[in-house]
């Protein structure tokens, strides 16, 4: 994953429902900015935020959780990876918000996590609160529901980690290259200098013979 050069790139949205709301973003956070994302909800309604700095400085960012009634649910400083889970109590728009303002020349690279409500049943007809009987095909069914979404939980992460080695590598290898060069104009210019002292010896002492025959 490069780093996406503009303000905001959906990586995808993995259900939008009547029950359930999750969405999957990652933006870019410029420096000595701040942004801010805003969610209907209803009261009573259990919501997990998760965030996590992809690229950029020291890998951190602040984060606030502003309730409808402007009261702080939560709030991080200068953190690279957080979650926090709460249930709305007040209906209305939450906000949350990620600040680079602390950084003043490097820009960041932010996965956000947004997960509103509780994930419908997969079975039409049964509720995830009443215990009932399944039949066979439908427990298979929800076993492998659930291992498909750990298994994407696993690759979301995995991707994150990904594009932290690599953007660490290419700044290694970018201070490798400049040294490297360093290094080599540094060995020319005492090569140059080497020849053209050895130069200046034997032209001074080549003057003086001529001098001392005349």
């Amino acid at each position: 994953m490069e780093t996406c050069s503009i303000c905001l790139l959906v990586l995808g949205v993995a259900s939008i429902l009547s029950i359930s709301l999750a969405v999957e973003l990652t933006f870019e956070l410029p420096d000595d900015q701040r942004q801010c994302f805003h969610e209907n909800i209803d009261r009573g309604v259990n919501c997990t935020i998760e965030f996590q700095v992809v690229t950029g400085g020291q890998y951190d960012v602040d984060m606030t959780l502003e309730a409808p009634n402007k009261a702080f649910l939560h709030k991080v400083a200068r953190k690279q990876y957080d979650s926090f889970s709460w249930q709305a109590t007040i209906r209305g728009t939450y906000t949350v918000c990620f600040s680079n303002e602390m950084s003043t020349f490097t820009h960041k690279v932010v996965y956000m996590d947004f997960i509103v409500g509780d994930e419908p049943t997969i079975i039409p007809g049964k509720s995830p609160h009443i215990a009932t009987a399944m039949t066979q095909m439908e427990v298979s069914s929800a076993t492998v529901h659930e291992s498909l979404k750990v298994v994407i939980d696993y690759q979301t992460h995995h991707r994150l980690r990904e594009a932290q080695g690599r953007r660490r590598a290419e700044g290694l290898n970018d201070r490798v290259m400049w040294w490297s060069i360093g290094v080599t104009v540094v060995i020319v210019v005492v090569m140059v200098g080497q020849v053209l002292l050895l130069r200046s010896f034997f032209s001074e002492k080549h003057a003086h013979h001529l001098y001392q025959q005349t």
